[in-house]
């Protein structure tokens, strides 16, 4: 079994279970988006970043095909990651709020972050086979995290992909889960003294944050409940 984060990060970075998500990635990282064309694209899936002894996890959909894929790390180089480390900065889980790419210093603390799917699908919508090739890693992560003691779900395939994954790793939920900002449910697994809760979260993507969807006061209120429950 996969328990060590850096073994699981080797396994993700050489996957090639969905072989068209492979083409994919690399087909952009050739040709590139006209503002990065002097830069290199990572091409590849994308492992997660941040602290090993992480009590918190994030996981969110995939990785942009102009962000991630171009960085190599989960929510660096896009709008996204741009709302999503400013908040972790402002919570205490990060060193800097400003990101840019693998080589910009940043450092998480006691937070890993992670996605439901590792390679950039087409418009940013995956297959359900696709994300059930990749289903193994998350399980991976939260089995390599014996601290974890909260997950935050980011958008409605992200928080699923925690479902299932806790499921599979042998949790039950006291109730079943419902997809909704703020949502909250606990999961236990018999034998274990420390229950993981789960909580939900809109993406942090243009979509949600440029309609008014999602707010930089509800997104800092997620990670408020995530410091009260580690506390």
């Amino acid at each position: 079994m996969m328990r060590d984060l850096a073994a699981i990060e080797r396994r993700v970075i050489a996957c090639r279970r969905c072989p068209e998500l492979r083409s994919y990635c690399a087909t952009i990282a050739q040709e590139k988006k006209r503002e990065h064309r002097d830069r290199p694209y990572w091409g590849r899936p994308v492992p997660a970043f941040g602290d090993s002894a992480a009590r918190l996890l994030l996981v969110g959909l995939a990785p942009g095909a102009h962000g991630s894929n171009r960085t190599g790390r989960p929510f660096t180089g896009d709008a996204s990651g741009v709302w999503l480390y400013r908040t972790l900065h402002r919570a205490g889980f990060a060193n800097q709020a400003e990101q840019r790419d693998r080589d910009d210093g940043m450092v998480l603390r006691d937070v890993l972050i992670t996605s439901a799917i590792r390679c950039a699908p087409p418009k940013n919508k995956p297959t359900p086979e696709q994300l059930r090739r990749c289903a193994p890693y998350l399980e991976a992560e939260i089995a390599a995290l014996p601290a974890l003691r909260v997950i935050i779900g980011l958008g409605a395939i992200g928080t699923r992909a925690a479902v299932d994954a806790l499921e599979r790793s042998g949790y039950t939920f006291e109730r079943p889960p419902r997809f909704a900002h703020g949502g909250e449910a606990l999961a236990r697994r018999p034998g274990s003294r420390r229950p993981i809760v789960l909580l939900a979260s809109y993406h942090p993507s243009r979509q949600n944050t440029n309609t008014g969807v999602l707010t930089e006061v509800m997104f800092d209120r997620i990670f408020r409940r995530a410091k009260s429950l580690l506390e």
